[in-house]
């Protein structure tokens, strides 16, 4: 099992970044016999971290390397900061971009994987799991399925506070600055509804979706209105529920099953 961490310049945010990735290419043969996932290409999971975390988090707080090599899988893990994985207004705010488009193509040309959409994934927990279900919307010809644990499905509760709105996590102003004009967050790109209706306009695949939250996580709720939404308008979606809140316990639970899913 390969682990690095690479610093590169990024356009989309104008900054130097970092992500960390786990490349199961110089596994011993011995290990291979009678795993069949080696009888195929190599897979390839883009996964994002959750709010005020860091591109090692799930290196430090989940099995992803020994599922990496249990699964013949890539995991990208790239540092998304506070922004919801969207691409705000000013210079160096593209993080949608960054995740979805350049991100993608430097791991194609650098490493020669993830080329096509059958093989590429996107996933991620709690704002990350907000990151992959709208960067995997926004990008449908690039990956092919989407893995969200615990999302940050906030869009509603969101919509339309007021300047003196607070709650535990941030304010108004950081909101209207990472989402944009909440009044128009409706029919907004940032909106995965918006986004999964105006796929179904186009005629557009939708990437087929696997939802898992815990039954005493504070966004169970999000978690089940954004199910229902996608049942109505006939999404390919797997949920799940389980006891759990929103821990680590959780999400590294759910994550080899949910690789699974990618898998099947």
């Amino acid at each position: 099992m390969a682990l690095f961490q690479v610093d590169y310049y990024s356009r989309s945010l104008e900054k130097s970044t970092c992500f960390h990735m786990v490349l199961p290419n110089d596994v011993h043969p011995m290990m291979k016999e009678g795993n069949e996932n080696y009888n195929r290409k190599m897979k390839t999971l883009f996964l994002l971290h959750g709010y005020s975390g860091s591109s090692k988090d799930w290196l430090l707080g989940s099995p992803v390397q020994e599922l990496a090599l249990k699964y013949n899988m890539a995991v990208i893990m790239p540092s998304g900061d506070n922004s919801f994985y969207l691409d705000a207004k000013g210079t160096g705010r593209a993080y949608c971009k960054f995740v979805g488009q350049e991100l993608v193509d430097y791991i194609r040309n650098t490493f020669n994987i993830a080329m096509d959409k059958e093989d590429t994934f996107i996933g991620g927990l709690s704002m990350g799991g907000f990151g992959a279900i709208h960067t995997g919307l926004f990008y449908p010809e690039t990956f092919g399925k989407i893995v969200a644990l615990s999302s940050a499905l906030i869009i509603r509760k969101i919509m339309n506070i007021t300047e003196d709105f607070t709650d535990a996590i941030a304010d108004y102003d950081y909101y209207t600055s990472v989402f944009g004009n909440l009044d128009e967050l409706e029919n907004s790109v940032n909106n995965p509804e918006y986004l999964v209706k105006k796929l179904k306009e186009e005629n557009k695949k939708i990437p087929d979706i696997y939802m898992a939250c815990g039954t005493e996580d504070f966004l169970i709720e999000d978690n089940r209105e954004f199910y229902k939404f996608l049942k109505d308008e006939e999404v390919d979606v797997k949920y799940i529920e389980s006891p759990g809140a929103h821990t680590w316990d959780f999400w590294s639970s759910n994550l080899e099953p949910s690789i699974q899913w990618l898998l099947s």
